[in-house]
């Protein structure tokens, strides 16, 4: 087995992106999109897009703000970039964002692997794919049609020029980023991509090959998302990609179906490693502190956080604008302001402004089997999954495609709470109300962690208004990482190597490997032994025969070996004409000690020698010849055919035979 980190997370918005090399197989787990890379593109105006063609200076290129003034370009995985997309067999999905790269992929010419995804997961990525496609072409239609090729705009000089922020984007720490940039694919592509994925529910198995068994369980991040277990002939591997153990939103982790694999793959630690026990990992022996998680409650009091400085600057006149990406986030959100909302006895309209939110919004009410006990409890006794059901009814919550809706203008009044994309601040309805708001010192933006908040808001400086900047867990507590991985109990774990210094100190009661971004880890033969059903009239032919020098009985069968379900058989093949002759033919191997056989020989009457560093023993007695021993085979040499079938016993003698 082989494993390849084509990119390490740095978070929700952009998980981990790896190859696996499994039973000849190449698996390419996810395939995302570093959004935050399009801060280096700046929400423009008519006359800086009309610049952008008829300037030839890189430097005024760039505007005010040291921003490319064009249409954003998007920066797919590196990795996945260079790779020969004809030799990926299987590519699996664990969350919606490591979703939204595979349009790009599905469409290059030899792509022909086979997708897996959850059925919520594949539905809640298509919303957002589709979303960022509709922004996409309301910029069009404000800025005009005309086509920009980012790649062409600079020359390599003019990009070593670039400012060093933005030149670490665009091009990368090592200068090999370049050609990752690609301009956004179409509703079409989107469309292509969605009718090669194959979905499954959570514990479905997913047969490939008739070799490698696939299954999803949930991973607690998201609606739909998952972690992948992998079972093939030789290994079952387990993949653990950003988890919680539980969740106000999606199932909880369903960490017991993951336990005994070989090796675990564990490939997100990117929002823990700034945690205050980084230096401090160790075991814990209570297994209840593992599984009784407050992950959830500590969210809830950052969200009702949100909630609380939203009123103060609805108090004050202000208007608040959240363009968090996150569909649990949001969803728990809206429940709380609602609640906010009636406690302080307001009358504050919350907007919801994308192309899908109603149709998202809708669906999340039908997926019950994908969330948390609470929420299905809820279902089951005939309550709304959701508040903003019966908040949308009340008409507490107003939901409209664009910003320019007739309706929206209509019903419009400030101050006001509106959710909208993008979180980026480069496309869609925030960077209009950006500019509505940015001056003013009562309104507030509530932004997550993951993007450069400087440059990301640097297109709407001066900035008055209130930035509130908060983290959501994207990922296990570093403090329980132990635990869980020797409750999961595998022989092997790999680790990305940023956390080896974390880990080393536990290598006696954790057998960890530790593997680099873009270098290939090969991991040693596994000591499984494989599996062999033999059809019963075969199994009635076994005769053993024991090995010499060694604790080992073999025998020897000839049938047909074949792979069905990740299981491998050997049944009776056709009868053959000769058969039965060549199957009675021993096949021997071993090697021949020139010294033992000099030994053999004499036993039976022949008398022969070799001289050193030779691999010749000549015979004198009582014939003459001479018997050569090469590396694969012992030639024999006699003008008597008896005396060479003698001297033939005797060599065979020394090996083992079957």
């Amino acid at each position: 087995m082989k494993l390849t980190c084509l990119s390490q997370s740095r978070g929700y918005n952009l998980p981990s992106c790896h190859m696996v090399n499994l039973s000849g197989f190449h698996i390419l787990f996810d395939c995302p999109l570093d959004l935050s890379a399009t801060t280096i593109f700046s929400p423009v105006s008519t006359s800086l897009y009309e610049q952008t063609f008829t300037t030839p200076s890189s430097k005024k290129l760039l505007d005010s703000n040291n921003l490319i003034p064009i249409e954003p370009y998007y920066k797919t995985i590196e990795g996945v970039h260079l790779w020969n997309v004809s030799l990926i067999d299987v590519v699996l999905i664990s969350s919606p964002m490591g979703m939204l790269g595979l349009p790009f992929l599905t469409r290059s010419k030899g792509f022909s692997a086979k997708i897996y995804a959850t059925e919520a997961a594949t539905r809640v990525s298509e919303f957002m794919m589709k979303d960022l496609v509709a922004m996409h072409m309301e910029f069009k239609q404000l800025y005009g049609p005309q086509e920009t090729n980012f790649l062409q705009l600079f020359n390599w000089e003019e990009l070593e020029a670039l400012p060093p922020s933005l030149k670490e984007i665009v091009l990368g720490k090592n200068g090999t980023h370049l050609g990752s940039w690609m301009p956004l694919y179409s509703a079409a592509d989107v469309k292509e991509c969605l009718q090669k994925v194959e979905t499954l529910k959570y514990a479905e198995e997913a047969c490939y090959n008739g070799t490698l068994i696939m299954k999803a369980f949930s991973s607690g991040l998201e609606i739909g998302a998952c972690n992948w277990s992998i079972k093939s002939p030789k290994r079952n591997i387990s993949y653990i990609s950003s988890s919680i153990f539980s969740s106000g939103v999606a199932m909880d982790f369903d960490f017991h179906a993951l336990i005994g694999s070989d090796p675990l793959i564990y490939s997100d630690f990117a929002s823990t490693l700034g945690s205050d026990y980084a230096n401090a990992l160790e075991f814990n022996s209570d297994d209840d502190i593992l599984l009784n998680s407050d992950e959830n409650s500590e969210e809830m009091e950052k969200m009702e956080f949100i909630c609380s400085c939203s009123m103060d600057s609805v108090k004050d006149g202000g208007s608040v604008l959240i363009p968090i990406g996150r569909l649990g986030i949001v969803l728990q959100l809206l429940e709380l302001f609602a609640l906010h909302i009636d406690s302080f006895d307001m009358k504050v309209p919350i907007f919801i402004i994308s192309s899908v939110a109603e149709e998202l919004l809708a669906y999340t009410n039908i997926l019950p089997e994908w969330l948390c006990n609470h929420r299905q409890e809820k279902m089951y006794s005939g309550k709304s999954v959701f508040g903003h059901e019966e908040l949308i009814k009340e008409k507490k919550i107003h939901i409209f495609p664009t910003l320019d809706s007739h309706e929206l203008l209509m019903m419009w009044q400030e101050p006001c709470i509106v959710f909208c994309p993008h979180w980026s601040l480069r496309v869609g309805p925030v960077v209009h109300l950006l500019h509505r708001w940015h001056e003013d010192p009562n309104s507030l933006l509530v932004l997550e962690e993951g993007i450069d908040t400087d440059l990301a808001l640097s297109p709407f400086k001066p900035i008055a208004m209130k930035v509130l900047e908060c983290s959501f867990y994207s990922g296990i507590k570093l403090e329980k990482v132990p635990q869980l991985l020797k409750m999961l109990h595998p022989k092997q774990i790999l680790l990305p190597d940023y956390t080896k210094q974390l880990f080393e100190p536990l290598s006696k009661s954790l057998p960890c490997l530790f593997y680099t971004e873009f270098e290939t880890l090969c991991l040693p033969n596994s000591n499984n032994l494989s599996e062999l059903n033999i059809a019963t009239n075969l199994a009635s032919q076994l005769t053993f025969s024991k090995m010499k020098n060694e604790e080992l009985s073999i025998s020897r069968l000839r049938g047909e070996l074949y792979l069905e379900h990740g299981k491998q058989y050997l049944i009776g093949g056709k009868e053959v004409k000769g058969l039965e002759t060549e199957i009675g033919l021993l096949v021997h191997w071993g090697k021949v000690d020139l010294e033992s056989l000099v030994v053999e020989l004499e036993k039976v009457g022949v008398k022969g020698s070799f001289e050193c560093g030779s691999n010749v023993v000549n015979v004198v007695e009582p014939n003459k010849g001479f018997i050569e021993v090469k590396e694969t085979s012992v030639v024999i040499s006699s003008g008597d055919e008896s005396f060479g079938l003698l001297i033939s016993d005797v060599v065979l003698s020394l090996l083992n035979g079957i």
